[in-house]
């Protein structure tokens, strides 16, 4: 625009959100192109659409008449039952889900089936079943009065309308010439077709997009057009964004080690960025054994940066899903600060928390429960009895929102046995009591506070100062892309959960806490490790780099314990690796294979058995572990003859495959 290339009422830039496009129009105006800039059409892909749609209707459909559909919500429920299926809240909301994602996949209600299957979708019903309700909804939306569209009609009508009638699409490329596309890392097939009938046969086209931050797979967004772009187009310049103005080096650096370590495809588009900003704090790392020491030591390093003069709004923490925010809210409200939940309600607002606690009110009210069986250890089967009927199952359901809906009623149950634990005699009438007070001490704030949100909500956002919490396996990365023994179920979903974390760690500007807890605390006594994401990157010198063992009353804490589990250690092999037999361990592959190459040519070198030079268990030992000294190398029963000879080589070997983590 500025050098005359193009004039500002052709060019349309599409994003995905109306912050991002306003935001993307007031930035052209700070670049002084004055009154052009308002011009420029900055738009989401809806919006574009439908003013587009709303123009070419008449030339396209003629005189039918259609209208948006205010809420798609009745309309599934409506199609569910008219095949025969529940159409409760969270199940409909499971099957609009599906149904918006086989739309922006292209997939036809005839094809879901077999789509679901390829794309490993995890179902609410049996697949077969989802695609009648969604044949069912395409029929619900032809009505006497005219059409229905949702959202992604918008998209479909476009499209096709551009497609089959040359003259909508000349009239239309007339009018548009350059096209530049936002966060093309998100991009759907259905998107990517109107995309493709905007431009025809031209390529005036800049798309901006990091295929790191791919986190929506789920919604059938995808980086692939991303990276196929220069195969698509040969002759396209390729800018590399490198350099961060976002955050400090210290930040920036833990993000490059972060994804340094993912694998795949999308991997190899890495880049090694570069922090702008002055230096700052080195990223904390935080360990403790139990969730309510987590949150409550997480709500004194909040009150910490407040004293510093850091503004509430300019402080984050981050989880995985909405239900790990009880804790951190209950931490908060203790200690009078205030905080608002972004993209999902506080704890006790949310519908089946409100819903569940109505039941605990029903249950508690009964005349023929004794007293003796609404207290103590006998209130929590209590509880799970009476939330039974609401969604409370033994495992967790099948679809995201009946999953989310679970995982709160667990939470609920948790809170339950946490408050048990502290008071043994409380009782149905004393628990009531307790939920009420925390259910009023935590109405949404009236004034802007530390901001609560899930990675994906914090997508797009930044604060001086983030907290991420919840770092252990099952959280992060989620449950179902493990196998119970811990090995990955889902190579695909695991690397998407580092990427998350690779989000998280890049909304920070300055400081950053990573944490995490070894068990609930709350009555599960079941032992939970660190995340293996953060395998190599907490540093020796934090207090985390070592698993603490719960430490109780009477223990001997001499005894060495397992890293993972805090149980006794008992053999030499246990000792060496720091942990049971049983619990996994994760270890740097890369670097297990170039220590077992190197043992190997050592071996040969001096015409020994290799086992004579370093065992597999220490060779183990030392892949999971990361020694960076030779004292820590001792620490794994290297003996004073082998560290002489082979000390420095096996730190070489170390500090090689470091640093080609960090690149």
């Amino acid at each position: 625009m500025a050098v005359g290339q193009v004039r500002a009422d052709q060019v349309l830039a599409v994003t995905f959100t109306a912050r991002a496009a306003g935001e993307l129009r007031g930035r052209l105006r700070s670049l002084g192109l004055g009154d052009a800039a308002s011009t420029v059409q900055a738009r989401t892909f809806h919006a574009a659409a439908l003013r587009q749609l709303r123009y070419f209707w008449p030339q396209v459909v003629g005189e039918v008449p259609w209208r948006m559909l205010d809420s798609k919500f009745p309309v599934v429920a409506q199609a569910a039952n008219r095949v025969g299926l529940a159409s409760g809240t969270e199940s409909v909301k499971d099957l609009l889900g599906e149904i918006e994602w086989a739309k922006s996949s292209l997939v036809a209600p005839e094809d879901y089936p077999a789509a679901a299957a390829a794309h490993r979708r995890e179902t609410p019903f049996a697949p077969a079943r989802v695609g009648e309700v969604y044949a069912a909804y395409e029929s619900v939306k032809t009505t006497p009065e005219g059409l229905l569209l949702d959202f992604d009609d918008l998209l479909l009508h476009t499209a096709a309308a551009l497609e089959d009638y040359p003259s909508v699409a000349d009239e239309f490329r007339e009018r548009y010439r350059c096209f530049v596309v936002d966060e093309y890392q998100d991009v759907t097939p259905l998107q990517q077709r109107v995309l493709d009938a905007w431009l025809g046969d031209r390529d005036d086209l800049t798309v901006v997009g990091d295929a790191n931050q791919t986190i929506y797979s789920f919604t059938g967004a995808g980086p692939g057009q991303l990276l196929d772009f220069s195969r698509r187009f040969p002759d396209a310049t390729v800018v590399r964004l490198e350099r961060d103005y976002r955050s400090t080096p210290q930040v920036v650096d833990l993000a490059n080690r972060v994804i340094g370590m993912a694998q795949g495809r999308i991997a190899g588009t890495r880049l090694q960025l570069v922090g702008q900003r002055a230096d700052g704090p080195e990223p904390e790392f935080a360990e403790y054994d139990e969730l309510g020491a987590e949150a409550a030591d997480v709500a004194r390093r909040i009150g910490e940066l407040l004293s510093q003069g850091i503004s509430a709004a300019e402080i984050a923490v981050l989880y995985r899903i909405n239900a790990q925010s009880e804790a951190y809210e209950q931490a908060l409200t203790e200690r009078g600060i205030a905080y608002q939940v972004r993209g999902g309600e506080g704890f006790f607002q949310r519908p089946e928390v409100r819903q569940a606690v109505q039941e605990l009110r029903r249950t508690a009210v009964r005349d023929d429960l004794p007293e003796a069986s609404t207290s103590g250890k006998k209130l929590i089967s209590l509880v799970r009895a009476a939330l039974a009927p609401v969604g409370l199952t033994a495992s967790a359901p099948a679809g995201a929102q009946a999953r989310q809906r679970w995982e709160s009623l667990v939470a609920l149950v948790r809170l339950t046995e946490d408050l048990v634990e502290h008071e043994p005699g409380l009782t149905a009438t004393g628990l009531l009591r307790e939920l009420a007070a925390r259910a009023e001490a935590r109405h949404p704030p009236t004034v802007q506070g530390v901001t609560l949100a899930s990675l994906h909500a914090a997508k797009g956002l930044d604060w001086d100062a983030v907290v991420r919490v919840g770092l252990s396996d099952g959280t992060l990365p989620m449950s179902y892309t493990l196998n119970g023994d811990g090995s990955v179920a889902d190579v695909a979903a695991l690397e998407e959960e580092r990427r998350l974390l690779y989000v998280g760690v890049t909304r920070a500007r300055i400081h950053l806490r990573l944490s995490w807890a070894l068990r609930r605390g709350d009555g599960d006594r079941r032992p939970r490790r660190r995340s293996r994401f953060l395998t190599g990157l907490v540093p020796d010198s934090s207090p985390a780099s070592r698993i603490a063992a719960p430490v109780r009353p009477g223990t001997d804490t001499s005894r060495p314990v397992c890293r993972i589990c805090g149980r006794a250690l008992l053999d030499s092999e246990t000792l060496l690796l720091r942990r049971c037999k049983n619990c996994v361990g994760q270890p740097d592959t890369e670097l297990l294979g170039a220590l077992q190459d190197w043992r190997r040519e050592k071996a040969a070198e001096l015409a020994v058995d290799p086992r004579g030079i370093l065992g597999v268990n220490t060779l183990t030992a030392i892949a999971e572990q990361l020694p960076e000294t030779e004292a820590a190398l001792a620490a794994l029963g290297i003996g004073e003859s082998k560290m002489r000879k082979y000390g420095a080589e096996v730190l070489a070997i170390i500090r090689s495959r470091r640093r080609s983590i960090s690149r």
